[in-house]
């Protein structure tokens, strides 16, 4: 305890005391859910991997199918640590706007026009030729994500979106 510490020794904790909650609090105004009250499965499971995606602890990739606003059918696949470093997702958090898969995210598809992209991230390349379907390979680990092996996806119940799932890959740190 700092009672039992000499008055400079002292002094100095306190001052790093005050340092260290002076950075959580500016770290904290870095997370764009911090301070939310999130009543969305979808928006609470996004909110708890914020911290991991921006720090490089974890990468995850959101499939999504929903209606646009012009009601078509879009379903894609979303690169969370690329957006949430390319986008402000305060809008997303505060309900003000939805989360949704374009064109350039890692692979999207308009079932109205029939229009379909694929593109690699910083964080995935895309693999679309593969026999086993569809698969994400991590740039950093070269690990690969298979959207269509259940074990590997969190699907979530979303009062927001038709049809949200979640998968997530620990970072290996070599």
């Amino acid at each position: 305890s700092s009672e039992d510490l000499s008055p400079a020794v002292g002094h100095r904790h306190l001052g790093l005391e005050k340092h260290f909650k002076r950075l959580s609090v500016v770290f904290s105004r870095t997370l764009a859910s911090a301070g939310k009250e999130l009543k969305d499965n979808f928006l609470k499971a996004l909110a708890e991997r914020e911290e991991a995606n921006r720090s490089g602890k974890m990468t995850s990739v959101i499939f999504i199918r929903d209606y646009n606003t012009l009601g078509q059918e879009v379903s894609g696949y979303i690169d969370y640590t690329h957006r949430l470093k390319t986008q402000d997702f305060e809008p997303y958090f505060c309900g003000k706007k939805r989360l949704m898969p374009g064109p350039s995210d890692l692979c999207y598809y308009n079932w109205k026009t029939q229009t379909s992209t694929s593109n690699s991230s910083p964080n995935f390349e895309v693999i679309y030729d593969d026999p086993n379907g569809l698969l994400f390979k991590s740039k950093r680990d070269k690990t690969m994500l298979n959207p269509r092996s259940r074990s590997s996806g969190t699907l979530l119940q979303s009062d927001l979106y038709v049809h949200v799932m979640l998968y997530d890959r620990s970072v290996r740190m070599f």
